[in-house]
């Protein structure tokens, strides 16, 4: 089902039928000029590839995205509530809302950061949810979370520039609302947690997939993109070594690398990128990282599970987005239902991301799929499985062609004292037909989102 019926879609499609076609190509020159790309370190080697994009943007009508806005922001205060708890009081595992020992067993949850509150007690400074929408009742559902380094904004960014430049008519003739309130967004989170000093970008290096992201992002913030060895702890202190020697002190640190590669002392000690002494003066309360540390556990896909009964128990609120159908084989009545069920489910590893460990049970043999349920027998709290969402296919401009593709919405949601969501976000686009992979890891494309500014075209 193509999700181009809506009279947006219709607007938008009497605009680009006026334009000169050869207006595409002048488009693709315009992103290559300005290298948005996603990188991969594969099988032992760096490849630098250009990041697909397409001319055709996703729409968002007002009145649905006021619903989105509403849900996100719920959803993104219940799960920093529940970072907070769950490094305090632990007052959700007390009362058996989720069981004491499948948070302790999660990955990403660190022990040793128990009792410490960050800055404000804000832990998800910078969130990314990834949603799509069910093409029988056109409800959005949350397929995950993301609250440790989620990527890709500069994308829709990027475009958005492009976009302006080679078809101004569409920002002309309709009420799109405009984005570059993010880098305004994105720098609020941080002057609000800082603990006194400078604002800056901690990149792994131009080899990580997402360089692109950190120059540009550094660049429209006006903070300081820098590797691990320009950074020096004293005395519990971080500092930026500048180049005449001086030592300028940093108040919050916008990290874009994982928590075992932040402090070769705190975690791992062979990590070549991260700044020794950096969870001292973290936990010492003199220095802001976002994402904060611990916010792992969020992120793991057992845990997505129990999200809508933490915005019950924080907020006593309902949920307005929902779940999708999700089983825990760690409970014996979805393990039973799961081992029946298999061959119609989506099975999911909870410790992956970017698309990896994830297997479609209408795709396995017979063999496999008994070969599966040993596995999820043996490993319960390893693995969730959902049911498969027939989510909406959008047109792609494809090869000169109009195809549809299964696409999915990567919100953001920035937080101050309050959570204010991002008025646009990255569409993922799957390149291949049938394909419900969408992500820029597994070879996906992306356009831009276009939220309407009120219901009329």
């Amino acid at each position: 089902m193509l999700n181009e019926y809506s009279e947006e879609m219709k607007h938008f499609w009497e605009i680009f039928a006026r334009q000169n076609m050869h207006k595409v190509k002048e488009f693709d020159l315009f992103m290559e000029k300005f290298a948005v790309n996603f990188n991969l370190y594969k099988d032992g080697k760096f490849v630098e590839q250009f990041l697909p994009f397409d001319v055709i943007p996703r729409i968002i009508s007002a009145a649905m995205y006021r619903k989105l806005e509403h849900g996100l922001r719920q959803r993104v205060k219940a799960l920093n509530l529940f970072l907070e708890d769950i490094y305090s009081k632990q007052r959700i595992v007390q009362e058996g809302v989720i069981p004491e020992h499948f948070v302790h067993d999660a990955q990403g949850y660190q022990k040793s950061l128990v009792g410490h509150s960050p800055n404000k007690n804000i832990r998800t400074h910078i969130s990314g949810i990834d949603l799509v929408q069910d093409s029988k009742s056109g409800e959005w559902i949350v397929l995950e979370d993301n609250l440790r380094v989620p990527s890709g904004v500069s994308y829709p960014l990027s475009v958005r520039h492009a976009y302006r430049h080679i078809f101004p008519e569409f920002f002309e003739k309709m009420p799109i609302r405009p984005i570059d309130i993010y880098a305004d967004m994105l720098k609020q989170s941080m002057d609000y947690v800082s603990c006194g000093g400078i604002n800056i970008v901690l990149t792994p290096g131009r080899y990580n997939s997402a360089y692109y992201e950190h120059s540009y992002l550094a660049d429209e913030i006006g903070a300081v993109l820098v590797t691990g060895n320009e950074l020096v702890v004293e005395e519990k202190i971080l500092y930026l070594r500048h180049y005449d020697r001086q030592k300028i002190r940093v108040g919050a640190v916008y990290r874009r690398l994982d928590d075992e590669f932040l402090d070769p002392r705190y975690y791992n000690s062979e990590s070549l990128i991260g700044i020794e002494g950096i969870m001292e003066a973290y936990l010492a309360g003199n220095v802001a990282i976002l994402n904060a540390p611990g916010n792992g556990i969020a992120d793991d896909k057992g845990i997505y599970y129990f999200v809508p009964e933490m915005i019950r128990f924080y907020l006593q609120e309902e949920p307005i987005l929902r779940n999708a159908p999700t089983y825990l084989p760690y409970f014996e009545k979805d393990m039973a239902y799961i081992l029946e069920n298999i061959s119609t489910l989506v099975i999911k590893d909870v410790a992956e991301a970017g698309g990896y460990g994830v297997v479609f049970g209408n795709r396995l043999t017979a063999l496999q799929q008994d070969d599966l349920k040993g596995v999820i027998k043996q490993n319960p709290r390893r693995f969730i499985a959902q049911e498969l969402i027939e989510f909406y296919d959008e047109q792609c401009y494809i090869d000169e062609q109009l195809l549809p593709r299964k696409a999915d919405l990567r919100a953001y949601v920035t937080m101050t004292d309050s959570a204010k969501v991002w008025p646009c976000g990255l569409t993922r686009f799957a390149m291949e037909e049938g394909n419900y992979l969408v992500n820029s890891s597994q070879g996906g494309g992306f356009k831009d989102t276009w939220v309407l500014e009120d219901d009329h075209v």
